[in-house]
């Protein structure tokens, strides 16, 4: 395994690419959120901060460790397309913004650096998490991890709308999380200052405990969520958030757990590696635990669906095998 500090490079390359990419998603969500979009397959919202994102993040990645395997959600196919040369140009230029001199070609390029395929070292990519977040102009993350024999080393979380601890109302937006393993997990602003090393709460006792969950209920099982929450008397309502963002609420205390079980009208549906692998190794370095919900480890090694797991639990780590034992009756 790599042996990292906040100095290494891989460090360091991540920082600047999750930071240059949050700048950029954030000048796309004031001039575009909600007028420009592009639709997936699945009908999921895909917009132009997507791939402005991945391009510029794999950019910067392969430049400076140009060996390693990049994971990640996007390609340049639907851009390619004439019906989707507008959204190509729009790319293109907000991209230019950031790194002037860049021509259409390139960013299609930059965005193929992405692979479908696994490595036994590898970094994986969601270049925007929440997406209906996003074009809400709330809580979404640039979600960045480098995963080695299966095991999260590196994560990176950036959210440009969360707000810091503690503050209050909309004073203080934008936070970035990061953690390396076996060196704790801290948060910061967006460009790196006010360093704050995290702690999961102490929380022991269910009925004092809160839980953050999606906010799409097709996400989710809210329902499961509500006799959960009876079950263990827990009387306060849950944090409704989009994205990995959840992950960053559980390892600073702001809540004691988050949940994702299944949502009944897809029992086939499983998660995403890059929907978890930043967001996890953010909780468990700040002193969480996280699993599935019958309380297997998370598989970041089998492919990128993760079929081997079941929904998701987040704890402080004092409450998990209770809140399992629950899941369970």
């Amino acid at each position: 395994m790599t042996s990292m500090d906040e100095n290494s490079l891989e460090v360091v390359t991540a920082l600047r690419a999750v930071q240059l990419a949050s700048a950029l998603c954030q000048k796309i969500g004031r001039e575009l959120a909600g007028k420009e979009t592009l639709l997936k397959k699945d009908r999921s919202p895909v917009t132009i901060a997507d791939f402005a994102s991945q391009a510029v993040i794999c950019k910067l990645i392969r430049e400076k460790i140009p060996d390693d395997t990049i994971v990640a959600e996007e390609d340049s196919k639907e851009l390619r397309t004439p019906i989707n040369l507008r959204t190509l140009e729009q790319v293109t230029k907000y991209v230019n913004e950031f790194i002037p001199g860049t021509t259409p070609e390139e960013v299609c390029s930059w965005i193929d650096f992405g692979s479908q395929t696994l490595a036994e070292r590898f970094w994986t990519l969601d270049p925007i998490d929440g997406t209906k977040g996003f074009l809400r102009g709330d809580q979404y993350a640039i979600a960045l991890a480098l995963i080695e024999k299966g095991t999260v080393q590196l994560g990176l979380l950036a959210c440009p709308n969360l707000h810091s601890i503690r503050s209050e109302a909309e004073e203080k937006k934008g936070c970035l999380f990061l953690a390396i393993r076996g060196k704790g997990a801290f948060q910061m602003d967006m460009k790196g200052g006010s360093k704050q090393i995290l702690s999961v709460s102490k929380v022991r006792e269910s009925k004092d405990a809160n839980f953050t969950e999606s906010v799409e209920s097709d996400h989710a099982d809210h329902l499961a969520h509500q006799h959960l929450a009876k079950k263990l008397n827990i009387t306060k309502h849950p944090l409704r958030i989009d994205s990995q963002a959840k992950y960053g609420i559980v390892a600073r205390g702001e809540a004691v757990i988050y949940l994702r079980v299944p949502s009944p009208s897809d029992p086939s549906y499983r998660e995403k590696i890059w929907d978890h692998a930043a967001g996890s190794i953010i909780t468990e370095e700040a002193g969480g635990k996280v699993t599935d919900v019958k309380g297997q480890p998370l598989d970041f090694s089998s492919g990128i669906s993760m079929k081997k797991n079941h929904g998701i639990l987040v704890t402080n780590r004092l409450l998990h095998d209770i809140v399992l034992k629950a899941l369970e009756l």
